[in-house]
């Protein structure tokens, strides 16, 4: 792995990079209401300062293959005032886990959720609602993703963080077919 990768995720990950299995599961039924009831939680933890909690990733999309935790994205006015929103959603159960520039990453104690926080307004935010949705109706870049991630589940990873970074051209280039028609 390169060496600025390495000493970046050092940096930004509280607590230190977590060697991983990565375990690739087909779609559950169950995920949308485990969604819900955690998106409950953010918002009774933060009311309106939650502008946006969406069911993200490979889990909020029907028939795509996924790890099996929810991903969720909420929207703040501002991440800067971490006191805003910090204490109150780890209060309601969930972990700091990222603090890097222009993101934060929470994820619950079971490691069954993970919820990355963004101010409003970024482009971060549009790419994973446009992956999303692109998912959702495009069988054939479902099944291309759920085969690249099921690849890249089959190797050892001394953390999450560089299993998504291998994700990252397949991604891009999924991104782009969505963006152009």
């Amino acid at each position: 792995m390169n060496e600025d990768r390495v000493a970046y995720l050092d940096s930004v990950l509280i607590g230190g990079r977590e060697p991983i299995s990565i375990r690739i599961v087909e779609y559950a039924p169950d995920w949308p209401a485990h969604f819900d009831r955690l998106a409950d939680r953010v918002r009774q933890a933060l009311g309106e300062r939650a502008l946006s909690v969406q069911h993200i990733r490979s889990t909020s999309v029907p028939g795509l293959a996924a790890k099996p935790i929810i991903d969720m994205l909420l929207i703040v006015a501002d991440l800067a005032p971490e006191e805003q929103y910090v204490p109150a959603l780890e209060t309601s159960g969930f972990i700091l886990r990222v603090r890097e520039p222009g993101h934060r990453m929470f994820r619950t104690p079971q490691r069954d959720a993970h919820l990355h926080v963004y101010a409003a307004g970024g482009s971060e935010t549009s790419d994973y609602l446009d992956l999303r949705d692109w998912l959702r109706t495009n069988e054939p870049d479902r099944l291309l993703y759920a085969e690249r991630k099921r690849e890249l589940a089959r190797q050892t990873w001394t953390d999450m963080n560089y299993y998504a970074d291998a994700k990252t051209a397949i991604i891009a280039q999924i991104l782009r077919r969505a963006r152009a028609g």
